[in-house]
């Protein structure tokens, strides 16, 4: 049985990507995506994905907040920050929120995002 994910950026450009790259792998389905945080946070209630993958900087409510809120919404529920402002500082703010793991949004992300994922779904 896949993996239902939530995509959750602002960037239309970026969900509709992360779409097409995981209707790749037959392991992982997109079941919503959502363009801020508190969204996000509304579509876990509804949808109850397996897997958010959540931007940092957003507007309304920014990656870290929803991830604190979705986390004792749906602790079940596993999160990968996917940004642009990668950083340790962000990593250890992430862990603490609930996420998984930060994947940098570069030409590499796949590679990356894929392990994380695969590891989160093992």
């Amino acid at each position: 049985m896949a993996h239902r994910i939530l995509i959750v950026d602002d960037s239309s450009l970026i969900r509709s990507s992360l779409r097409s790259w995981l209707r790749g792998n037959s392991d992982w389905e997109v079941c919503g995506e959502a363009e801020n945080g508190q969204i996000a946070v509304e579509k876990v209630q509804e949808l109850q994905p397996d897997i958010v993958i959540l931007d940092f900087q957003m507007p309304v409510m920014d990656g870290l907040e929803a991830a604190q809120r979705i986390s004792v919404l749906a602790p079940r529920t596993a999160m990968v920050m996917f940004t642009m402002h990668a950083s340790g500082a962000l990593l250890k703010a992430a862990l603490l929120a609930g996420v998984k793991d930060v994947v940098p949004k570069t030409d590499r992300f796949p590679d990356r995002l894929s392990t994380v994922l695969r590891d989160i779904c093992a």
